[in-house]
């Protein structure tokens, strides 16, 4: 119900018109209103401006190769398999690669996992490893002088001659030549090693079918080397 205001009896002077406070005056009764509230916030502000204080600085990071997902044993490392992550100082194994160039080409020796640091104590000697679609395998020929002439990179037909005698088998074209690992550098003889009288073995990078003929055929059979071009 609305109140009506009584008419002012006659020869009164009219009411004062309602006059608000300075405004500096409004302020401070709002924020007396509000001091909790306000006391709240700033103690909040308090409280995270000391824990940002107090929180330790980040560990340090290392830029490293990383794997971009699983890698299995044997497998040639390609550009796809390779990233650049930042990870911790102390989580980065000594001589990690820091760029996949450095990678790139290597050999997994065992399966590794995604985002893992690569190093080179990880991969294999890249001579054991050849074109794509062939495998390696040592081969020891009937003339180990032979052996210590040819170089990595020569490519050869390997023949199969029967110990009893009649026509011999090509069990392998164009076998690649790869370097022994561990092996001493070329120092001169007929095609870039000084030949010895150890009989090592040479490694080719053959075809899958290729590599079961030249197992079978060392079983009963002398193999020979012919440097093709």
């Amino acid at each position: 119900m609305a109140l009506l205001t009584p008419p002012s009896a006659p020869g009164s002077p009219p009411p004062l018109p309602h006059v608000r406070g300075p405004a500096r005056v409004r302020a401070r009764s709002a924020l007396w209103r509000f001091r909790f509230l306000l006391a709240a916030v700033c103690l909040g502000a308090a409280a995270a401006a000391t824990v940002q204080a107090l929180r330790p600085p980040g560990a340090a990071t290392v830029p490293v190769v990383v794997l971009a997902h699983d890698v299995g044993a044997g497998a040639v490392l390609a550009a796809g398999d390779l990233v650049v992550a930042d990870v911790p100082a102390d989580a980065a194994p000594g001589g990690a690669f820091r760029s996949p160039d450095d990678a790139q080409g290597h050999v997994a020796a065992v399966d590794l996992p995604a985002r893992l640091p690569l190093a080179p104590t990880l991969l294999a000697d890249t001579g054991l490893a050849g074109p794509a679609g062939t495998v390696v395998v040592a081969v020891r020929l009937d003339d180990p002088a032979m052996a210590d002439l040819l170089a990595p990179g020569l490519h050869l037909d390997l023949v199969a001659a029967r110990l009893e005698g009649g026509p011999g088998e090509t069990v392998a074209r164009r076998a690649l030549v790869r370097p022994a690992p561990g092996a001493r550098a070329p120092q001169g003889g007929l095609l870039g090693a000084a030949p010895t009288d150890d009989g090592s073995p040479v490694l080719v990078a053959v075809t899958p079918e290729e590599a079961v003929r030249i197992a079978q055929a060392s079983v009963g059979a002398r193999l020979v080397a012919v440097v093709v071009p």
